[in-house]
């Protein structure tokens, strides 16, 4: 749950996440990337399909596979954009999450390390 919502009148109330809901920070500006060689490729440069990183911020009640904090690979055709309290966020569908990288899942886990 977020606790700074954007209410009527200016009021801040919270903000839950329902169902499969994943609220997501997609942290730099919309699109853009880096090179490895440090040169910024605007996302009007982006040929073909390519999937992103962002870090979870909230999750809904029936999200299983993911918490706060980890970071999610997904298509950014697939999601929602909206804005709270001049931030911009990403709202996604647990099913449309192709991998999740945390911390968390290192203990006991097989997989690849990202």
């Amino acid at each position: 749950m977020l606790s700074e919502g954007v209410g009527r009148s200016g009021e801040n109330l919270p903000i839950k996440m329902l169902n499969d809901r994943v609220l997501v920070d997609m942290g730099g500006p919309e699109g853009e990337r880096r090179s490895t060689g440090g040169i910024l490729i605007p996302a009007t440069a982006q040929i073909g399909k390519r999937l992103v990183w962002a870090e979870v911020v909230a999750v809904g009640p029936n999200v299983r596979s993911m918490e706060p904090g980890d970071q999610v690979l997904f298509s950014p055709e697939d999601r929602y954009e909206v804005e709270v309290r001049g931030n911009d966020y990403v709202i996604l569908r647990e099913r449309d999450v192709h991998a999740v990288a945390a911390e968390r899942l290192a203990e006991g886990s097989t997989g690849l390390y990202l």
